[in-house]
């Protein structure tokens, strides 16, 4: 199926993000007992700020513009609020050509809205009103009348409800499902087990699949893993990513070493990278560079939308590996 004629549904949070950095407040301190670092911020100071940074993000938003950046055709559902925060998430979409019709309103929440402190090491610290964002009904989030090829689905702060109705009908519409559960979902494993049977393809990190089956390594997690979705998708940070569809089995490391501006969006921009290839027939291999390559980018940029690539961008190599499974 070329390009053109995939059509993806993403579901979730949509935000308002301000970033604040250049600050010598934001530099991170070390615990030594903690093996952390931390952001000191004395009480009752004022900590100048030397850039400030208006956003949009939600994984379902970032999502959504990578897959028309590469030139699919993406509608976002989800909810905001009657409010200039969420006017600015819809215009951003505009802008990018990602369809709002399937948007809803809440009456009693206000958009979601995050101000982010961004250390020089392109960690940061969010506060975070999820409002709008997590505060989801099964009346919104209706596939009566709507077309698509897949939805991607991120974290819908663990309203169950919602999630199984909408996988039953998309199964029964013939929909594929890609899920990136979030911490709403994985708090219940039983539960998020049991919405599996629907989902084509799952992507979560390490420490998030070893909460929904058993097994040490990535490799045997991701294995593990295919008893209950078609695709799986395990990611390790720095360390690299495995997956498999059942017929084999991709380990890939670092796609580039770059300076890290800022983290946000990272995850979005390879689960949707990934998404963007595979719905379009590409291999597991190609769709993991790509996937790769996409959150690679975004982490250069101030944003999480700012970075992602764009169609015909030309990819290099990256260290991988296949073998049969």
């Amino acid at each position: 199926m070329s390009e053109k004629n995939v059509k993806i549904i993403a579901i979730g949070a949509a935000v308002q993000d301000v970033f604040l950095s250049e600050s010598e407040e934001f530099e991170p301190v070390s615990d030594r007992s903690a093996h952390e670092q931390f952001m000191k911020l004395e009480l009752g100071a004022k900590a100048d700020v030397n850039h400030i940074t208006f956003s949009t993000g939600g994984g379902a938003t970032n999502a959504a513009v990578t897959f028309v950046r590469q030139g699919l055709r993406a509608e976002f559902m989800g909810t905001v609020g009657k409010d200039p925060a969420g006017q600015a998430v819809l215009d951003d979409l505009d802008k990018e050509g990602v369809g709002t019709s399937h948007v809803s309103y809440s009456e009693k929440y206000n958009t979601g809205y995050s101000v982010l402190l961004l250390a020089p090491t392109g960690e940061r610290t969010i506060l975070t009103y999820r409002g709008a964002s997590t505060h989801y009904h099964q009346k919104d989030f209706k596939l009566d009348g709507v077309e698509a090829d897949w939805l991607y689905v991120s974290s819908m702060a663990g309203c169950f409800e919602v999630l199984d109705r909408l996988f039953g009908h998309a199964r029964k519409k013939g929909m594929k499902i890609m899920f990136n559960p979030g911490k709403g979902e994985l708090a219940h494993p039983a539960k998020l087990r049991a919405l599996l049977e629907d989902v084509d393809v799952l992507n979560v990190n390490k420490e998030e699949m070893a909460q929904i089956v058993e097994g040490e390594s990535i490799e045997e997690l991701t294995v593990h893993a295919l008893n209950y979705v078609n695709v799986a998708i395990v990611s390790d940070g720095p360390r690299g990513v495995c997956a498999s569809d059942g017929k084999s089995i991709v380990k890939a490391g670092m796609y580039q070493d770059v300076k890290v501006i800022d983290r946000t969006g990272a995850g979005d921009a390879f689960g949707s990278g990934f998404l963007s290839q595979w719905a379009a027939g590409k291999s597991l291999a190609d769709s993991i560079v790509f996937a790769s390559a996409n959150s690679t980018s975004v982490v250069r940029y101030i944003g999480a939308k700012t970075g992602i690539l764009h169609h015909d961008v030309k990819l290099h190599d990256m260290p991988l590996s296949e073998k049969a499974l």
